[in-house]
């Protein structure tokens, strides 16, 4: 018996750091699936957002919006970049188009500190939203001074 005396210490001495590295390599792979969690449901948001704006500058900005703020509520804290595909909103009434969103993020991993596992990981996520074959369009046009509301009113021929 006094020959295995200080052998446990030996043990945890030797096992210990393969413990520790272990449990930092699962809290690093749970922070990354986290965040791809949270970019999935800001990807998802942007394009259901830019799917319903009447056109494209809307949609961008309605993306970007959401995006901005799904990451915020998610609790990831990084600056995303979006980009929306548009095309579909310029697709013919009655036509089924779609619009697409993709939304990425540098996710910071160097508190970690463990070798092999780099400072931060970049990841992208991209959702296709339907657009409404029959929506209404922003068409642009500016009302004519013999019909608005404003003239409408004044001369007492409809009340809007």
């Amino acid at each position: 018996m006094t020959r295995e005396r200080g052998s446990m210490a030996l043990e945890m001495a030797i096992v210990a750091p393969a413990l520790i590295a272990l449990l930092v390599m699962v809290i690093g792979l749970g922070r990354v699936s986290f965040a791809h969690n949270a970019l999935d449901a800001a990807a998802r948001d942007a394009a259901r957002q830019a799917s319903i704006a009447r056109d494209p500058a809307t949609a961008r900005s309605a993306a970007v919006t959401s995006a901005r703020a799904a990451l915020a509520r998610e609790g990831l804290a990084c600056a995303p970049s979006v980009t929306v595909d548009t095309t579909g909103l310029s697709a013919p009434l009655g036509r089924p188009a779609v619009v697409v969103a993709r939304v990425s993020c540098e996710v910071n991993l160097a508190d970690l500190a463990v070798p092999g596992i780099p400072g931060t990981k970049n990841i992208t996520s991209s959702f296709t939203s339907p657009i409404d074959p029959y929506r209404a369009r922003k068409l642009g046009l500016a009302p004519s001074k013999g019909f608005s509301a404003v003239n409408l009113k004044r001369s007492g021929e409809a009340q809007l």
